[in-house]
């Protein structure tokens, strides 16, 4: 029973550490990168529609992006969606695709972006320590019901701090990396 426990917790702080990794991959760095447009909607016939399922998105060069509408009546609003967006950039329409030139980052963009990363790092460590919360309180209910004893619950509990310490770890890891990634001029 508590190995159950024990795995189900792991695969959920899995989770947690990966969804944190892909909200890095959405903060924009000096460099082109399609995730910047993951969470990118645009308002298609009235619906709000993710940008990948209406265009290809490339990057030919460290800093351009390319956007190929699928539906060529689409244009204006995938032009709209990503002048509104928080990614600070101005899409330009050449006729057959949609290109996006990231400008240089400054000084501040870049600290602005790192306090970003932090902020997400904070919740995908929030998330972790959720998850073990809700595990530790599986084994509390555990014990007091009487299917396992004292010591094999405080063993539980300490392989359950060992794990959530491994998959912070792993959070601060990928937070740092982001970090030297954002302020890389």
């Amino acid at each position: 029973m508590i190995d159950e426990i024990l795995l189900d917790t792991e695969d959920r702080m899995g989770k947690a550490v990966e969804a944190t990794q892909n909200d890095f991959a959405s903060i924009r760095t000096g460099r082109a990168n399609p995730a910047m447009f993951t969470s990118l909607m645009v308002d298609y016939y009235g619906a709000p529609t993710p940008l990948q399922q209406l265009a290809t998105i490339n990057i030919p060069e460290a800093r351009t992006v390319l956007i190929s509408p699928f539906d060529r009546n689409a244009v204006n609003e995938i032009i709209h969606a990503i002048r509104e967006s928080d990614l600070g950039v101005n899409p330009n329409d050449d006729g057959k695709v949609i290109r996006v030139i990231l400008p240089a980052l400054t000084e501040d963009r870049r600290k602005e972006y790192v306090k970003q990363a932090k902020t997400r790092a904070e919740e995908g460590r929030i998330a972790v320590r959720a998850i073990r919360r809700k595990s530790k309180d599986q084994i509390e209910t555990l014990k007091k019901d009487g299917e396992i004893g004292e010591d094999e619950a405080e063993r539980a509990e300490k392989a359950l701090e060992a794990t959530t310490k491994e998959y912070v770890d792993m959070v601060d890891a990928a937070l740092a990396s982001k970090e030297a990634e954002l302020l890389t001029v």
